[in-house]
């Protein structure tokens, strides 16, 4: 894993939902992300700010439900333009949140 050094206190545009911990991604993940020119960042603050456009009911469901317990992990996923799943996961202790790919879960 590869620690990513971003600024999670403040996400660009809304509000934090809950924290994020320690942020790290599979050098997979960021190579994939790297080819299709888009930012990581973008991932996160969709994560943390509840931005979950694409997930299923029951998915969003389930994040609602462990941010409002606040020990349970937030699992987000998002399609990217190569059609590989990006999943962005928080542990429910908050202590890291992980990006990787669908194939590497």
């Amino acid at each position: 894993m590869q620690e990513m050094l971003f600024d999670t206190e403040k996400p660009a545009t809304s509000k934090m939902r809950f924290q994020l911990g320690r942020v790290v991604a599979t050098p997979r993940a960021l190579d994939e992300l790297s080819r299709a020119n888009l930012d990581p960042m973008e991932y996160i603050t969709r994560h943390v700010t509840g931005r979950w456009e694409g997930m299923k009911a029951p998915d969003i469901l389930a994040n609602e439900l462990a941010i409002d317990c606040g020990e349970l992990r937030v699992f987000s996923w998002f399609r990217l333009p190569s059609q590989a799943m990006l999943y962005v996961i928080t542990e429910g202790d908050r202590s890291v949140t992980t990006l990787l790919l669908s194939s590497e879960y």
